[in-house]
């Protein structure tokens, strides 16, 4: 279905990548959650199975297709088998739910006969049915956002990509978004969801994929927004994603992003052995007294790992060029 061999993306002015070197692969009728912090590549990863964004390095596949070579005449074609949800729903403001809905199969050049069918269908499915003439501004945000699911769903696509579908909405609307979800994946479309709705990756339980500066440090089935597991140090001459893969079919995975190698990463090591350098007023270490050496805090990582860049927002919306509407 996806699978991202060695890809790296890095953008323009910017000191790291926002992939690096990933390898994954989602099969047909998962329900994957991509987690992690605000800049760690979630969107970029998005954007790459979209074919909005093309990597620096390696090879993407999603439903067959090799998007390397996937001429951009032939991108719109290939989208019709995608549908996407974003944080900001993305409805257009003067036209009734209905119209939203069958705007995306008027694009596509569906038939009047095949749109005044899977309108009424999709919007009953998504609970919206007696709302179908209703305009945006009169829908709570739950609602909305039920009728981007319906848009995103309606030309029943293999894949559906959601980029924060649940980050403006309250907890028990969220949990209503997420049922949908399971309905949807419930009926054979695979789902690849962006979040950072740590009670809901909670309860669900599915396959968890985090990525935390550009690195996957965790695929793990079953898995929650959080892990307990015993963390896993490469060896700093090995392969890691050929560890990712060798391990991933056996649970819980955890590869620290800075491994603890040596006394320099411990909270209780003394001074002199985290900076390498003897106090001033101290004797040599070699003379000192174990009483005089005092415990020192360890170092805080930095708080701070957007991407300068901003690509953290979400993903664009989808546009059809002029071929697609033939």
């Amino acid at each position: 279905m996806i699978r991202f061999d060695q890809v790296t993306k890095q953008y323009a002015r910017t000191a790291r990548p926002a992939l690096n070197a990933v390898d994954l692969e989602i099969l047909r009728g998962e329900f994957v959650f991509l987690v992690g912090a605000s800049g760690s590549g979630k969107s970029s990863f998005l954007r790459l199975i979209l074919r909005e964004e093309r990597p620096n390095r390696g090879q993407i596949h999603v439903l067959g297709q090799d998007l390397q070579s996937l001429p951009s005449r032939k991108v719109p074609y290939f989208r019709r088998n995608l549908g996407v949800v974003f944080q900001d729903f993305r409805l257009l403001p003067n036209k009734t739910v209905a119209e939203n809905v069958a705007f995306t199969l008027q694009v596509i050049g569906k038939s009047r006969g095949f749109i005044q069918e899977a309108v009424p269908d999709v919007l009953q499915m998504v609970g919206l049915g007696n709302k179908s003439e209703r305009l945006p501004h009169e829908l709570s945000g739950g609602e909305q956002q039920r009728v981007a699911i319906a848009r995103a769903i309606v030309n029943k696509p293999q894949l559906l990509l959601a980029d924060e579908p649940t980050g403006n909405l309250d907890p028990a609307t969220s949990q209503g978004i997420m049922n949908l979800l399971e309905r949807i994946n419930a009926n054979g479309t695979t789902v690849v969801m962006a979040t950072h709705a740590a009670d809901l990756v909670d309860q669900m339980q599915r396959r968890v994929v985090e990525l935390s500066a550009g690195d996957i440090v965790r695929d793990e089935r079953g898995g929650g927004y959080q892990t307990q597991a015993v963390p896993i140090q490469a060896p700093a001459d090995a392969e890691p994603v050929a560890r990712r893969r060798d391990l991933r079919e056996t649970g819980a995975v955890t590869i620290p992003s800075t491994p603890v190698t040596a006394a320099t990463d411990l909270p209780s090591a003394p001074e002199s052995l985290r900076t390498g350098q003897q106090p001033a007023s101290a004797p040599a270490a070699t003379e000192r007294p174990a009483s005089a050496a005092q415990p020192a805090s360890a170092a805080q990582p930095g708080d701070d790992d957007r991407d300068p860049r901003g690509f953290d927002k979400p993903i664009r919306s989808t546009r059809f060029d002029k071929g697609d509407r033939a």
